[in-house]
């Protein structure tokens, strides 16, 4: 029997939006060279304005968590300036489905408190009731 992966959503990591997903999520520049699934975790670079993987140990601006990754983007061959991003709040999103890239577990903390100067809020949903 064939097993099947499903992989992650367009927007599947938020629990709650206060407001209409127009007033959370921006288009925003990816910068080239990744190829990134919806609910990581980004930062942006001071120098250009793009936004890349968040990096808790960078020194040039992505070491601050600045959004979440709205949907999956793959800007693997050049920049895409169209990905969308949740950048701020009132929003609750489920931490199981935030990818936080190398980041270890003080860079998460960071990132977090980072996100929740957004306005973005993490919390964990179980599914068994």
């Amino acid at each position: 029997m064939t097993t099947l992966t499903e992989g992650k959503h367009t927007g599947e990591f938020i629990g709650q939006l206060a407001m209409g997903p127009g007033y959370h999520i921006d288009e925003v520049t990816l910068i080239s060279g990744q190829n990134l699934a919806a609910g990581v975790v980004l930062g942006r670079i001071t120098a250009s304005g793009k936004y890349t993987t968040y990096a808790n140990g960078a020194a040039t601006g992505e070491e601050v968590a600045a959004g979440i990754l709205y949907a999956d983007v793959d800007a693997s061959a050049g920049d895409v300036t169209t990905a969308r991003v949740l950048r701020r709040g009132p929003a609750i999103v489920n931490g199981n489905d935030i990818g936080w890239g190398a980041n270890d577990g003080t860079g998460i903390t960071a990132g977090k408190a980072d996100l929740l100067a957004l306005g973005i809020k993490m919390d964990i949903f179980n599914d068994a009731a």
